[in-house]
């Protein structure tokens, strides 16, 4: 899923072709997408693009009228530029912008189609699209804090929770753990001042890190490679591969559709951190060191 640094850099690349120019239409290809009623796609034809904005993971974009369409693009669903005279949209369209010089189109890969779009009117509208979450980007190292411990989580669960904090997701509190060198199932409230400053520190510095490296990807160009697995990253979706910091394998706990990933010796002491599937299977065997379980898998492959 689309997360802060990816959504930035759209946001960018949307600002240097849209912001200015006027919105033609709207195609709207599938009924599944759109989940308001009013106001309508037609009322958004004829209207110039005067604001763009980030909310939490989503893309808004405002037009004449104080009228906003907002995107969720969830797990699939991405964005394409198409030039006035160049290649037109494809395959997998749930949405189409028309401008003069150009179109916006909005696809989703797979069959379970989760992507959205929301057109509102007025700042209420816009409001009760946001979660609430904190902007990690803008805010002090107190409302930081304040919003980390407002409640008794897990890190992994605080960093991704829209209410909480803003923009973060499944593929990048990976990473912000791994730079803290905290573990994903650390309770915030049971966190110590420096743990509190030094996640601070890193969910700053790996957001900001990472929307800069789109950034330079993209260049010119509108960003096509979004994915939440990059070439770059230190634990995120690199299980069984060398953390880049001490070359301990990367190792992992799976859950529904996602996995956390993490480095046991920076981040856990040592520790494995039980998998639901496998912990389940091995009951009272689940490996407690990545020692034990180097030792289970050389027994269980006969030592080679």
């Amino acid at each position: 899923m689309p997360e802060l640094p990816d959504i930035t850099v759209y946001l960018e690349a949307l600002e240097a072709r849209i912001l200015g120019q006027r919105l033609e239409q709207i195609r709207v290809s599938t009924p599944f997408l759109l989940r308001t009623t009013q106001p309508g796609p037609d009322q958004f034809g004829g209207r110039s693009v005067v604001g763009l904005r980030r909310i939490g993971k989503r893309i808004a974009i405002g037009v004449d009228g104080d009228f906003w369409a907002v995107l969720h693009l969830m797990i699939a669903g991405r964005l394409h530029w198409h030039p006035s005279g160049g290649k037109q949209p494809g395959r997998n369209i749930l949405a189409v912008f028309d401008f003069a010089s150009g179109a916006l189109s909005l696809t989703e890969a797979g069959s379970r189609k989760r992507a959205s779009l929301h057109l509102v009117q007025g700042e209420d509208g816009l409001r009760a699209m946001d979660p609430g979450g904190v902007d990690v980007l803008s805010a002090d190292l107190s409302a930081f804090a304040s919003a980390l411990t407002a409640t008794n989580h897990t890190l992994k669960r605080a960093l991704t929770d829209p209410r909480l904090f803003s923009g973060i997701g499944n593929a990048y509190s990976d990473e912000i753990l791994h730079t803290a060198q905290l573990s994903p199932i650390a309770m915030t409230q049971k966190l110590k001042v420096e743990e509190i400053d030094r996640l601070y520190v890193a969910t700053r510095a790996s957001l900001a890190d990472w929307t800069n490296r789109l950034r330079t990807d993209a260049g010119a160009g509108f960003p096509e490679k979004v994915t939440a697995f990059r070439k770059g990253m230190a634990v995120h979706g690199r299980y069984g591969e060398p953390c880049p910091r001490c070359e301990t394998k990367v190792q992992r706990i799976r859950y529904a559709d996602n996995e956390t990933n993490y480095c046991p010796k920076c981040q856990t002491g040592g520790r494995l951190l039980a998998d639901r599937g496998l912990s389940r299977l091995l009951k009272q065997d689940w490996p407690r060191t990545m020692e034990q379980l180097e030792s289970l898998v050389a027994a269980h492959s006969g030592g080679k």
